[in-house]
């Protein structure tokens, strides 16, 4: 069967960055509702997690049949090495964001009280990393990749300082456990969208230079 790969190639890209759009959009949402206490958006992030799962497959499906039938080298190879790597990490940066969205619900249901102002840093930092690297990724800029690699080190520190408060207030008020165990939850959620939005840098670099950054320092 013959492939048009550079037709196959501009389709895919469209695929993946339409993908961003959905992932980014869940993440946007699912921060606005942390901090409004928005639980209808919360409820939809919780619910719409199908269409992300969908386009994963479809992506990866697309990526097998042109490394079988269209043989990419160079740096189409690359291209298509990297979405296979960007397409499931988005998809758990989607997971990710319904599993807060859960919280939240959870959150709910508990004694009201204000949220803490790192955890708000946090998602709003992670929300920022993550734009930042699908800009990234759409622009093929690697300068802005490196600097989403170097802002994962302020979130590592928002976490952990996530991560004492919430042991500060089990010590002072036990009863509040469940309140600080929820936050922790979400806190870390964040941390770990963060996480893999600087994978992606990483995916969209090896994509731009043919370089492997992963596990390098920022």
């Amino acid at each position: 069967m013959a492939v048009n790969l550079q037709n196959e190639i501009v389709e895919l890209r469209r695929s993946l960055l339409s993908m961003g759009v959905l992932v980014e959009q869940r993440v946007n949402t699912v921060v606005d509702s942390l901090v409004d206490s928005d639980l209808d958006s919360a409820q939809s992030v919780r619910q719409g997690d199908d269409e992300i799962d969908r386009m994963e497959v479809a992506i990866e499906a697309q990526c097998m049949r042109l490394l079988a039938l269209a043989h990419p080298v160079a740096t189409d190879l690359r291209f298509v090495l990297a979405v296979i790597r960007i397409s499931g990490e988005l998809e758990r940066i989607g997971d990710l964001a319904r599993g807060i969205a859960k919280r939240i619900i959870k959150l709910s249901q508990m004694e009201a009280v204000e949220l803490p102002p790192v955890l708000v840093d946090l998602s709003f930092g992670s929300r920022t990393m993550l734009g930042d690297v699908l800009s990234a990724l759409g622009n093929e800029d690697a300068e802005l990749c490196r600097q989403v690699r170097r802002s994962d080190q302020r979130i590592d520190e928002l976490h952990k300082t996530v991560l004492a408060w919430a042991r500060d207030q089990m010590a002072k008020n036990p009863g509040s456990a469940g309140l600080a165990i929820e936050f922790l939850s979400i806190g870390q959620r964040f941390e770990r969208i963060a996480d893999l939005a600087a994978h992606v840098a990483d995916d969209v670099i090896f994509l731009i230079e043919g370089r492997v950054v992963r596990h390098q320092p920022a």
